[in-house]
């Protein structure tokens, strides 16, 4: 559904993307991660026919965005990051003039109106002006937009900007159903979002591809720490006996009442010291309540690939 070769933009002065080599298949949900700067929008408004590429290449539905443009934009669903609307129109009057110009009509046109309205949430302020709706409102119906002539390939920036969690849960789920009938190119800030609805990530930093792999790799390939917490009773402190295992970074302890203490252990990237914390503990005659490993998240990735040192 997408190809993208060596494609680079460069403004004066600056570089926003430099030779970024990705694919995506026909079905496909991708999470397009970075931190503001990234080049995250400047490679989606390029993938959308928006703007061209200074070079290399890029192809949607195997029409080339630039030089066939017409083309390629009928299979793309673009909603940009604060997406520009008709503020003196309303809800229904937008959905039908923008389905128009995508080249529906008629009951089709009709059909897709009432559908696209109430997977997004619309039917309530329907009739309303777009200028006197809420933020939340008007994201929903630039989303709304984006999916009516039910485009292959979907492009969405920040698709939740401006949501309370109500509606972004609303929205996740929406995401998920669309999920094998579109191609879903998805860029947030949620990373809790990529998570739950994306098969695959693409992780840009200062214009470059940084990572590419499915959220599940990322996690348990990262070289982040995790960490153990436990809830312990013993005599005295117990910090000097856990530094003695074998990666463990850090080892920190708080008293509790009753003789309990809670003990956060800092374990090496992909180390499993539970045998051992277990071990330590039959060993001393330690009474634990609690044992709870927490493994690094997409953020904790995301921090640590898009760090300085990168």
């Amino acid at each position: 559904m997408i190809e993208a070769h060596d494609l680079t933009k460069r403004y004066v002065g600056r570089t926003a993307i430099e030779g970024l080599n990705f694919s995506v298949k026909a079905g496909e949900a991708v999470g397009f991660l970075g931190p503001n700067g990234a080049g995250k929008s400047t490679t989606m408004r390029i993938l959308s026919a928006f703007m061209p590429p200074t070079s290399g290449t890029a192809t949607v539905n195997g029409f080339d965005v630039f030089g066939q443009s017409i083309q390629a934009r009928k299979s793309i669903g673009y909603m940009p990051e604060n997406a520009p609307l008709y503020l003196d129109m309303r809800v229904r009057e937008y959905l039908s003039f923008r389905g128009s110009l995508k080249g529906l009509g008629g009951r089709r046109l009709r059909q897709r109106i009432g559908e696209v309205m109430e997977a997004c949430g619309l039917a309530e302020v329907r009739r309303k002006i777009i200028a006197t709706l809420s933020k939340g409102f008007r994201q929903r119906t630039a989303l709304a937009d984006a999916l009516i002539s039910a485009p292959p390939l979907l492009i969405l920036d920040e698709p939740t900007n401006g949501l309370d969690p109500t509606q972004i849960r609303h929205v996740r789920e929406l995401l998920k159903s669309l999920r094998g009938q579109h191609t879903l190119l998805l860029s947030t800030h949620i990373l809790r979002e990529v998570e739950l609805t994306c098969d695959r990530v693409l992780l840009l930093h200062r214009g470059k591809l940084r990572a590419d792999d499915t959220p599940h790799n990322l996690v348990n390939n990262t070289r982040v720490a995790s960490e153990l917490i436990l809830e312990l009773k013993s005599a005295g402190p117990v910090d000097e006996h856990f530094q003695r295992i074998t990666g463990i970074r850090r080892v920190t302890e708080e008293a509790l009442e009753g003789g309990w203490r809670r003990v956060r252990l800092r374990v090496e990237a992909k180390g499993d010291v539970r045998d051992a914390v277990f071990d330590l503990a039959l060993k001393n005659s330690w009474q634990i309540r609690e044992m709870r490993r927490d493994l690094p998240t997409l953020e904790d990735v995301f921090v640590d690939l898009t760090s300085s040192d990168h």
